[in-house]
């Protein structure tokens, strides 16, 4: 927990560095492929993916730890080797949770927020799932438990593996020669993300593509098939944890609502989208079917707005980062407590970007929170033996931030009027 909290440390800003190059290196060549209020979303989304592994919010109904007790048949000497076997057992692991991820309706909710930016670039590789608590695949590490790789092995090569997937999400990058042979290339992963009929549901290996070309779901990026990005059944929201749970809830509501009890079993395992007949026609669902020929999600994008948004991001990436470098100082329950304010924190900030109604409600709350959180603890956990004017900061600016939503919920109220009347 406090180790992989110091390597984020670390991350978090070459990450942040090399989305804002993305931004200004498409911009500079005439091809700007990240629209900001998306990078926002997908920013944020990173920090509640990040925050709930930091906090170990999930658990596992088998170890790695008891497989290795209880099937390792030998123990490998830690080479260099003991590390390649390792990284090659978790990517074809992670290409088999995939593999279900796509194929399978309920698991596909634990992936779908991955999908949901309708951009490709490096700021959607971090939007990564908060919505599994429960662990189930660790067995398909069965050959790494066998061969006897040690758990520390493999909490050192997870991470790497992890970040290791994050540069191939952009579209700056060309076919890279030989390497379309052998790894995860741009090319491949654009083709992933990808709701072109010639592409969903292809290329789902990680590091390796070989997985996908030996198990025959691997696809090629053609010419004549400009890939498409995003999920045919939109998300419309910026706030990525409402994006987190959408899925489950459409399944939750159509395993209530049809009138068919075996339907109501198996739509949890049908292949992902499907629904049963009754509700289809009774409550459909809007679905893009013409790939060219749709309107992307977007709301107000006021400078005003825009400025609050990233002063918000900036916040919470302090925030987060105070949270991460002392861990160990704020102890247990209040790592927890910090947690899930991080969460409404970022649930509050992007229904504001969303314009949602209840943004002013969600604003008051987050704020409310952290104030009555200073003054419970005499200090914002700990910080002032940094300094003693941090608390007095954060309660001026939380304050703020309520005037601020106030001010930019009535300015966008009058420019809908406005374009109304005209």
């Amino acid at each position: 927990m406090e180790q992989y909290g110091k390597i984020l440390l670390i991350a978090m800003p070459a990450f942040l560095l090399l989305v804002l190059f993305e931004k200004w290196y498409g911009w500079r060549k005439g091809k700007d492929t990240v629209r900001n209020m998306d990078m926002i979303s997908s920013l944020s989304s990173g920090v509640t993916n990040v925050t709930k592994d930091v906090l170990g919010i999930s658990f596992a109904i088998i170890s790695y730890d008891w497989l290795l007790d209880h099937l390792a048949v030998t123990h490998v000497k830690l080479t260099w080797l003991t590390y390649v076997i390792a990284f090659i057992a978790l990517d074809f692991a992670g290409y088999v949770v995939h593999l279900i991820d796509h194929k399978v309706n309920f698991f596909w909710n634990s992936h779908i927020i991955h999908h949901s930016s309708e951009e490709f670039n490096l700021a959607c590789a971090l939007r990564q799932s908060i919505s599994v608590l429960l662990r189930l695949f660790v067995v398909l590490l069965l050959p790494a438990a066998v061969l006897g790789v040690p758990a520390s092995v493999i909490a050192i090569v997870a991470p790497l593996h992890l970040f290791a997937q994050f540069w191939y999400h952009t579209q700056h990058i060309g076919k890279m020669g030989f390497l379309e042979k052998i790894i995860v290339t741009p090319s491949h992963h654009r083709v992933h993300h990808a709701i072109n009929k010639e592409y969903i549901d292809k290329n789902l290996g990680q590091i390796f593509i070989v997985w996908d070309k030996m198990f025959g779901t691997f696809q090629e990026e053609l010419k004549e098939v400009p890939p498409v990005y995003g999920i045919t059944r939109p998300v419309h929201t910026w706030n990525p944890i409402k994006i987190n749970f959408q899925h489950l809830w459409l399944l939750t509501k159509d395993a209530l609502l049809t009138r068919s009890f075996k339907d109501k079993v198996r739509i949890w395992f049908m292949p992902t989208g499907w629904r049963p007949a009754d509700m289809e026609v009774r409550y459909p669902l809007y679905k893009i079917t013409d790939v060219y020929n749709f309107k992307k999600y977007s709301t107000s994008e006021s400078k005003p707005l825009l400025i609050w948004s990233w002063i918000q991001l900036i916040v919470l990436l302090l925030l987060v980062s105070y949270l991460f470098g002392n861990i160990v100082t704020i102890g247990t329950p209040a790592i927890f407590v910090y947690g899930l304010f991080i969460f409404l924190y970022v649930y509050a900030f992007t229904e504001l970007m969303d314009g949602s109604r209840y943004a002013i409600f969600w604003e008051v709350t987050k704020s409310a929170v952290a104030i009555a959180l200073i003054f419970l603890m005499n200090d914002w956990f700990g910080a002032d033996k940094i300094s003693s004017l941090i608390s007095y900061v954060l309660i001026e600016y939380f304050a703020l931030s309520v005037f601020v939503a106030i001010w930019l919920q009535q300015k966008n109220k009058a420019a809908k009027e406005e374009v109304v009347l005209s």
